[in-house]
Parts: structure tokens; C-alpha cells; sequence
């Protein structure tokens, strides 16, 4: 009952936040004129209807299904590997998007061609970005048939972060100053990356993504009580592992590359969870992840926006802010 109240209210508070962040930006426009715009009548600045509906509008349903996105990929995580402090950057997914986004901007000059096809410019980061994640996810997989060990597994993820990493930062060396300065603020994070256009390239797979979550809430909670429990209760833990790498790997590879290396949501929103809830029971803790990690998202962005005129803040310097205190809090609670 206490999961159910919480869920809806998450649902009332997803509904402020989204709507403020259509109201909320760096131009001031009316609250009248947003909503007329949102119902479709006409009006006086089109560069207004412009910026609501292909800035704001997309940007909200960004937050909000990247944030449920990356903050059950955490959870789902931090149950199959008991692991608090695995996130999906632990499996160097979100190195591997990093790599991938390097590699086009700082070695290929902001250009992608295979099989004679050539993108450039947002195609060709997007691209670099999701095929750099996927290629991370496919060699984790492969090493998740061999090795049986989640600790085991989850080492070869933090040595192949480890590598991505040491790649990027030789590309850093090697490269120009305008090409350091675009990687530096891709890694920053945006969630106004994803225009209308390229909504459903976003939304769909993520949208799936965290359907095949919700579908792993009997096997999750089965792993709870260990891996043995788990098989006697005649469930393929080897099984249930790889589907949660690739929903994992799936569900990072298009946040990332859509919105950049989000960082904490994936790590901290699922204890915030938690606190809140007071249950390990993932019937109420999943869909509970899903919806905060939809508000925090929202409820960052519309930090980013509060300067006003004064331009944005980084996403990056707003996330760690309200996910570090919650990471050392968890960390004292269970030194004690």
C-alpha cells in the first residue's frame, strides 16, 4: 500500500516538474501563451511556438524517460551483482559511448563513413555513441557466457572502463584544441539533444528497454536471496544475467548517446528509492525507480534553466550534487 501512495505521488510530482519545464528556459514566455501554444492556436511570436514545442517539449519527455531509463539500469545492477555502488558506468558502457563519440570527434574530424555512407556533425556523435556502447555490451556479453563469477564479470567491466578511458584521454593528447573543447561539452551532458524528429529513434527503444525491466521483477527479487536460491526456484540465473546486461546495455547505449554520460542518476536514484520506501521487495522498488528517477532528471534540468538569461549550467555539475551526499550517506549507514 505504502509503494502504491508512493507511485502515485511520484506520478503528481512527474506532472509539476514537466510542466514547469516547458514553462521554465532562457527566454521568458507567458504561461498563456505556452498553453495556447500546447493546445494548438495561434500566436504572436513564432519563434515562441518554436521553442516550446521543439526545445522544451522534447527536452521534458527527454529527462523523464532517460532518467527512468538509466536509474533502473542501476538497480537491475546493483540486485544481479549486490553491489551498491554499481551503476552503468561500472560496466564501462558509458566509457565505451565516450570512446565511440572520440573517436568521431577528435580522430575522424566530426565525420563517420562506412560502406559508403557518410554522416557528420549530430548523426555521426550519435552514431559513435551507440555503436561505442553496444561494441562494450557485446564483449561484455561474450564474457558473461564464459564467466560464470558476477564479481569476476563485474572486475572485466571496471579493467575494459579503465581501457575506454586510457583511449580517450591519448585522443585528448593527440588532438586539436577545438576538438577537446567539443569533447568536453558532449561529456557534460544535455538532455536537449533529442528534437522532435528524432523522438521515436529516442523514446521507442527506451521505452522497451524499460518494459523488458518491469518483466524481471520475479527474478530479481529471486536474486535477493542468492544466486542458489534462485536456481532452485528453477529460475537460469546465467539466463537472467545476460538479459539484464542487454537491457542494461541497451538502455545506457541510447541515453548516452542521445544525452551524453549522464552521471549519479544510474547510482543514486535507486537508493533514494530505497530510504523512501523502506523495501527490497522489486514489485514497489522498480516502478518506484522508474518514476524518482524520471523526477530527478526533471528536477535537474529545471536547476540547469534557473539562471536565467545567464546562460545554462552543465548537467554534470548538477546531478553529483544531489547524488554524492546520498552515495557517502549509504556508504556511512552501512560502515555502522
Amino acid at each position: 500500500m505504502k509503494g502504491t501512495r508512493y507511485c502515485l505521488l511520484m506520478l503528481v510530482v512527474i506532472l509539476v516538474l514537466f510542466i514547469q519545464n516547458i514553462l521554465t528556459g532562457s527566454i521568458h514566455i507567458p504561461y498563456r501563451d505556452v498553453i495556447s501554444i500546447l493546445l494548438g492556436h495561434p500566436t504572436t511570436h513564432d519563434s515562441w511556438r518554436y521553442i516550446v514545442l521543439e526545445s522544451r517539449l522534447p527536452q521534458a519527455i527527454t529527462a523523464c524517460l532517460c532518467g527512468g531509463g538509466l536509474a533502473v539500469s542501476g538497480l537491475m545492477l546493483q540486485t544481479a551483482f549486490h553491489n551498491p555502488l554499481a551503476d552503468p558506468s561500472i560496466f564501462g558502457i558509458s566509457g565505451g559511448a565516450g570512446l565511440g563519440v572520440a573517436l568521431v570527434m577528435l580522430l575522424m574530424g566530426g565525420s563517420l563513413s562506412a560502406a559508403g555512407i557518410e554522416a557528420t556533425g549530430f548523426i555521426a556523435i550519435l552514431l559513435g555513441a551507440f555503436l561505442g556502447a553496444l561494441s562494450v555490451t557485446a564483449i561484455i556479453f561474450f564474457f558473461s557466457s564464459i564467466v560464470r563469477s558476477s564479481v569476476m564479470l563485474l572486475i572485466i567491466g571496471v579493467m575494459i572502463g579503465f581501457m575506454s578511458s586510457s583511449v580517450i584521454s591519448l585522443l585528448n593528447f593527440f588532438a586539436t584544441e577545438e576538438g577537446v573543447k567539443s569533447y568536453a561539452v558532449w561529456g557534460m551532458g544535455n538532455f536537449g539533444g533529442v528534437s522532435m524528429s528524432y523522438m521515436s529513434y529516442f523514446a521507442c527503444p527506451t521505452i522497451f528497454g524499460i518494459f523488458i525491466s518491469i518483466m524481471l521483477i520475479k527474478p530479481l527479487n529471486a536474486l535477493l536471496l542468492g544466486e542458489e536460491y534462485a536456481e532452485n526456484l528453477g529460475i537460469s540465473t546465467r539466463l537472467i544475467r545476460n538479459i539484464l546486461l542487454l537491457t542494461t546495455g541497451l538502455l545506457t547505449a541510447v541515453c548516452t548517446a542521445f544525452c551524453g554520460p549522464i552521471s549519479f542518476i544510474g547510482l543514486a536514484v535507486p537508493h533514494i528509492s530505497r530510504m523512501l520506501l523502506g523495501t527490497e521487495n522489486h514489485r514497489y522498488l522498480l516502478p518506484a525507480t522508474i518514476l524518482t528517477g524520471s523526477v530527478v532528471a526533471l528536477f535537474c534540468n529545471l536547476i540547469c534553466y534557473l539562471p536565467g538569461e545567464n546562460g545554462l549550467i552543465p548537467l554534470n555539475a548538477v546531478t553529483p550534487l544531489l547524488g554524492a551526499p546520498i552515495i557517502i550517506y549509504v556508504i556511512l549507514r552501512r560502515m555502522r
